[in-house]
């Protein structure tokens, strides 16, 4: 027969947890029990940013004189931007939150499951899966850039100056434009004999133009690269530059003020109901009670998370919102030590971020 665990319950009182001290907080196996810790969120805010540079060509001078383009920019040069803020969080143990389950044959407390860090996950089941974090940013192979000088032939190579060089290809751009439109008006001396071979006879026509005109235009080349900022909070935040972003330099650490700041406010939603006035007879029984689970060492503590709200805002402009819950806001409660005794096969599931309650059954034997 399963029982209902609700009622089972002991809150613990205020912030007084009853906590064992072990050295330098190692989690595991020691001589009054085994060690665990409760969880805390750390936050994590990835930041794509996009650099784009700008390379002037050889010829840039005679960009306008041969080609009428303008002026075109015969300075090198680069700018960043963000395109993309993600936040997300994960549980990491909580060093002020270490306890110990002492070891009694007379209990039920038989199989802990700890993360690497300690953190309990489960008793007497399996342990949950942890959420899976973004994997980190990989940018898409760039093709080889092709050297414009592949496409030029003997009689502009031995040119004598840039000036005539850039006379000359600028010949071989209009040839090949000519070329190009004869094909599309079906008016070139050889056509080709289907769509297919039409097809690609325009596309290396477009490819040569590309490449000889940015001789004159330039090239623009794009970057991507992604930082991931961690973020541990253990009070409410109210505001707090997190980095600070420059169109010419990029992302920049937040004391540098040569970029525009941003900012990260963290709010404990205060998610949980307020705990009723006890009575003080009531208050001494319930202490009463947990000093005697203590003492017979089978009782477990968990969190009981509230959520918290993360929000990431460049001035008064809101960039990135982000809510959970959060092991560090909220309160600790300990269960009773009557699910973990022999009259019960008790199965504890947490969250692995939370340490929130997710799965509790007491089921009586047969």
């Amino acid at each position: 027969m399963r029982k209902s665990i609700l009622a089972l319950l002991i809150m613990a009182s205020g912030a007084a947890f009853a906590q064992t001290q072990v050295s330098e907080y190692h989690p595991g196996m020691t001589a009054e029990g085994a060690v665990y810790y409760l969880p805390k969120s750390t936050i994590q805010v990835r930041v794509k940013v996009e650099k784009t540079t700008y390379t002037p060509g050889e010829f840039c001078k005679y960009a306008d004189k041969y080609l009428r383009l303008g002026k075109v920019d015969e300075t090198s040069h680069s700018t960043y931007k963000i395109i993309s803020t993600d936040i997300t969080s994960y549980g990491e143990a909580d060093k002020n939150k270490a306890f110990t389950v002492k070891v009694n044959p007379k209990t039920a407390v038989c199989n802990l499951r700890l993360a690497e860090d300690g953190r309990l996950l489960a008793v007497n089941t399996d342990a949950p899966k942890e959420k899976a974090l973004p994997k980190p940013f990989v940018a898409a192979a760039k093709p080889a850039p092709i050297d414009p000088r592949s496409f030029l032939n003997q009689e502009i190579l031995a040119a004598g100056s840039v000036m005539k060089m850039a006379e000359l290809v600028a010949g071989e751009i209009y040839d090949i434009r000519e070329s190009r439109n004869a094909l599309i008006k079906g008016e070139a001396d050889f056509m080709p004999k289907d769509g297919e071979q039409l097809k690609l006879m325009l596309a290396q026509l477009e490819q040569q133009d590309k490449v000889l005109s940015s001789m004159f235009t330039g090239n623009i080349s794009k970057d991507t690269t992604e930082t991931v900022l961690t973020l541990t909070p253990e009070k409410e935040i109210d505001k707090m530059v997190l980095f600070r972003m420059s169109a010419k330099l990029g992302l920049l650490d937040s004391d540098d003020m040569a970029g525009s700041p941003y900012y990260i406010y963290i709010k404990d939603l205060k998610t949980l109901p307020k705990e009723d006035n006890i009575d003080p007879k009531a208050l001494k029984a319930k202490e009463k009670a947990e000093q005697n689970a203590r003492e017979k060492g089978n009782c477990l503590y968990v969190n009981v998370p509230s959520k918290m709200l993360v929000t990431l805002a460049n001035g008064n402009k809101k960039v990135a919102e982000y809510e959970t819950t959060a092991g560090q806001f909220g309160r600790v409660e300990l269960l009773s030590g009557d699910l973990f005794n022999k009259h019960f096969t008790t199965r504890l599931t947490l969250n692995p971020e939370s340490g929130a309650v997710e799965h509790l059954t007491a089921e009586e034997p047969k």
